[in-house]
């Protein structure tokens, strides 16, 4: 998948906006304002294509141990987040989707009751 194609998949996403909170470089998917997914630019334009996403902790560890190219949250969470690096090969599109979705409920899992039912009237 190339960005273009994860920025539209991150952003069709019931209550997500996009914002770069940190940098000019590094672009964060939000969930009614909680990260889900991040994306350092300059790292693509660099050819070192990566998305960081979050991940139950077993889940992570696990991902970790079958896919070289998963690893530990670059500059996040190792207990939470997962950096795919996309260039190393080994994650297919469904997967990459995939992971992206699960990303994308756990955020929404830990919202309050609330943010969740604002979320579903959206």
């Amino acid at each position: 998948m190339d960005i273009e194609q994860i920025r539209s998949y991150c952003l069709n996403k019931k209550g997500v906006t996009e914002d770069f909170p940190f940098d000019e470089h590094t672009l964060v998917f939000k969930i009614l304002g909680k990260m889900y997914a991040l994306i350092s630019l300059k790292k693509w334009e660099e050819g070192e294509a990566a998305i960081n996403l979050k991940a139950k902790p077993e889940y992570a560890l696990e991902l970790r141990e079958s896919y070289p190219s998963i690893r530990a949250g670059y500059h996040m969470n190792k207990k939470h987040w997962n950096t795919l690096y996309l260039n190393e090969g080994g994650l297919n599109p469904e997967l990459i989707k995939s992971l992206i979705d699960h990303s994308y409920d756990m955020v929404v899992q830990g919202m309050t009751k609330k943010m969740q039912t604002n979320l579903k009237s959206l």
